[in-house]
């Protein structure tokens, strides 16, 4: 009945939100331990800047058992250089960082593939990558 169609509506909802939630947590923690300047949400490709104008993309991606993927969501038109650095947090499922990196723009794409059915390259925070000398670990830095 109606009582039912209400539940699903909220849970629905809810999971919407709570998939979104690693990028809103990843985007507050980054901003807040390296001193960037969130953009507004009408700022394309990027989500923040440093002082120098230095542009960062935000991703933040939560793992759960029943979930271990580290596949960032959709990095879309590379090409097009509209951030610098890409900043990625990885959550556990109770939200402890398992990985922190700042990623240069160019290894997205080194380290990245492109997928048609979804317009964009998508990366996964995991194995090589994070072996990358060019990849900077900031864990440590994160504050809460």
């Amino acid at each position: 009945g109606a009582q039912g169609a209400n539940r699903l509506r909220f849970t629905d909802r809810f999971e919407r939100f709570t998939t979104k939630a690693p990028g809103f947590a990843g985007g507050y923690l980054l901003a807040k331990s390296l001193g960037l300047e969130l953009a507004n949400n009408s700022a394309a490709g990027y989500d923040a800047t440093d002082s120098d104008g230095i542009r960062y993309q935000i991703k933040g991606r939560r793992v759960t058992p029943e979930n271990p993927s580290r596949q960032l969501g959709a990095i879309r038109n590379l090409d097009e250089k509209d951030f610098d650095f890409l900043a990625a947090v990885v959550f556990d499922e109770h939200y402890s960082i398992l990985d922190a990196v700042i990623v240069p723009h160019e290894l997205v794409g080194e380290y990245g593939s492109y997928r048609k059915h979804v317009n964009a390259h998508v990366l996964h925070l995991r194995g090589a990558i994070l072996d990358d000398v060019r990849v900077k670990d900031f864990r440590e830095q994160i504050v809460v």
